[in-house]
């Protein structure tokens, strides 16, 4: 295991750890030229929000996981009052500033993305994981143009059905909702989610109250705006993902063979621009 020591005689820090949970600094190893990012945990702060538990279980699922589409954790080591991951380094950043600064992404770009993402929760459901939180915030891009699924903290083994209540309010599917048992089946809710917010840039059931955004979502009380455009084979896809039914929402390799996906995304996995 490293140690602070250790791990800064084989990378130089680009920056430094300062006083604020969830701080991610980078390190550069000379001899391979690679860089990494540090995830900076403060112990104190996680016991006192009582994430300790999560951490483990973020860091026992991510470190065992190898994809393209999945941010790879190196390994961790810890000191007297902080946590330290070692993880990939995306180069292009977080996909939620991309979106915003965006306002919406174009049917191919969506389409590659979604492609990527159901092809990584392929191997995570084959993994027996369950992922439970894909939202923009928990995506990265890679130097490549590669989106990466970059947060663990709500992912769970498959081995039991679950009844927790977790993940983003705008993402959590009815059966979350209604507190009923759930399983990998609400990773495809997620991504039907993520391709209506990536299409027209705000998530489908969003409404003032969290109440009415409850209500919309147990109804699926699903709008799609005039403005912007968006194809009708895309609208087709996202209501075959957004169905109430578990069971009955679209697997997701037959998500990689709809012919919104076949048409619009790129092959390499990679938008291009």
């Amino acid at each position: 295991m490293y140690t602070l020591v250790c791990f800064c005689h084989l990378y130089s820090l680009v920056n430094h750890p300062s006083a604020q949970q969830g701080l991610t600094v980078f390190a550069f190893m000379e001899q391979s030229n690679k860089i990494v990012a540090l995830k900076v945990l403060f112990k104190s702060q996680l016991k006192q929000s009582q994430v300790e538990h999560q951490l483990r279980r973020e860091v026992e699922i991510q470190s065992h996981l190898r994809h393209a589409n999945i941010l790879r954790l190196y390994g961790y080591f810890y000191d007297q009052t902080r946590v330290y991951l070692i993880l990939e380094y995306a180069a292009k950043g977080e996909l939620y500033k991309e979106l915003t600064r965006c306002k919406h992404f174009s049917e191919r770009r969506s389409a590659t993305y979604i492609a990527s993402l159901a092809r990584a929760l392929i191997y995570l459901h084959g993994k027996h994981v369950i992922h439970r939180d894909i939202k923009p915030e928990n995506l990265l891009i890679g130097a490549q143009g590669e989106l990466k699924i970059a947060d663990f903290g709500w992912s769970v083994h498959t081995f039991n059905r679950r009844r927790t209540m977790c993940g983003t309010l705008d993402y959590l599917p009815p059966e979350m909702v209604e507190k009923t048992e759930h399983d990998y089946h609400v990773d495809i809710w997620s991504l039907g989610i993520l391709c209506y917010e990536f299409l027209y840039g705000v998530p489908p059931f969003e409404a003032k109250e969290h109440s009415e955004t409850y209500r919309r979502i147990v109804k699926v009380d699903l709008k799609f705006p005039l403005k912007p455009f968006v194809s009708p084979a895309a609208k087709d896809l996202i209501s075959q993902m957004l169905v109430k039914s578990s069971a009955h929402r679209l697997p997701l390799h037959k998500v990689l063979e709809h012919p919104w996906i076949v048409q619009n995304a790129d092959p390499s996995g990679v938008y291009r621009g």
